[in-house]
């Protein structure tokens, strides 16, 4: 065991299964020599080689590309996008070609391909590089969306990714990087893909949130313990597929759900849940469902963005309202 933050542990992760699996390879802008932006992936083509860890020219639409070409042909890439903000030139590929190659060659061709990025804001860093785009990827079938919120589950998520036979998105919270460390175990052990982690048992309400946000969730429900609120703290970590199952026994047990994003809020996957919990759990619930979200504004620019992030008061007075309904 050792005391790792975010970053290391994904360190850790690539580390793993590069030395225990010959196919998979890095690629991306600055991740070789220089040990990418965020130092994700600093000494690793030092212990690997060019050949596995290659550092690509900026262009993004050209590292998606490559890497489905490589996944088709029994590569497992691993591509990093630099900042979340400059994910959008790879649309094209995820959409058009890595989701759709196993249901167009009708399964003679996969695409085992992790994009990873960082994500979020908090790091006060222009707003181009504090998006939260989760709930656009998630709309394409043929993908999954992966949000890690600890060191732990950022080793054991990843390691899953990367054997996964379909393509993952793989969304890195920035603001977790270095927040914290725990002790993380790095023996291999992957953790299940598809499935919500339950973090807090509680019975008058159920707070659902995923990445950055889990580390205001969590506060807040320290803050209403101590008012005699007991409330449970579901980690969703996969998107997409949705483990509603999870979510909707919590629900059923507290009759409450305030659900907590740094996303905007329009479209913000939410909804999604949100829609879930109404059309399988609506006679379970107390109260209707509450969210607390980014706003419908671009990411503002260094200390603002706080103002933009949900808070632990703007978390806890939600719960406080759903309590209140009727």
């Amino acid at each position: 065991m050792a005391e790792l933050n975010l970053v290391e542990a994904i360190n850790r992760a690539l580390a793993w299964e590069m030395a225990h699996d010959e196919a998979v390879v890095l690629l991306g802008e600055d991740i070789g020599v220089n040990g990418g932006v965020f130092r994700a992936t600093v000494g690793l083509q030092e212990r690997f080689g060019e050949d596995r860890v290659i550092d690509t020219p900026l262009a993004e639409t050209a590292i998606a590309g490559t890497a489905i070409g490589m996944a088709a042909m029994g590569l497992k890439p691993v591509a990093e996008i630099q900042f979340s903000g400059f994910i959008y030139p790879t649309l094209d590929h995820l959409v058009n070609h890595a989701a759709r190659l196993r249901n167009r060659t009708r399964g003679r061709l996969a695409c085992p391909l992790v994009l990873r990025s960082p994500c979020g804001g908090g790091i006060h860093a222009p707003e181009h590089h504090s998006e939260s785009p989760e709930a656009m990827f998630t709309n394409v079938p043929g993908l999954r969306v992966v949000v890690p919120s600890s060191p732990g589950r950022a080793y054991g998520l990843l390691l899953a990714a990367m054997r996964d036979p379909d393509p993952v998105v793989f969304l890195e919270p920035t603001r977790l990087y270095r927040l914290f460390r725990q002790e993380v175990a790095d023996d291999g052990e992957a953790l299940p893909l598809d499935v919500c982690f339950t973090l807090r048992a509680g019975s008058d309400v159920t707070l659902v949130s995923w990445g950055a946000m889990l580390h205001e969730t969590l506060a807040a429900a320290d803050q209403l313990a101590a008012e005699g609120v007991m409330a449970e703290v579901i980690d969703v970590a996969t998107l997409k597929p949705l483990d509603l199952t999870t979510i909707l026994e919590s629900v059923a047990r507290t009759g409450r759900c305030v659900i907590v994003h740094e996303a905007a809020r329009t479209g913000g996957f939410g909804a999604e849940i949100a829609a879930g919990l109404a059309e399988h759990g609506l006679y379970t619930l107390l109260a209707p469902v509450r969210r607390v979200t980014g706003y419908d504004i671009v990411m503002p620019l260094a200390r603002l963005e706080m103002q933009y992030l949900p808070s632990v008061e703007r978390i806890v007075a939600a719960v406080r309202q759903t309590l209140e309904a009727s």
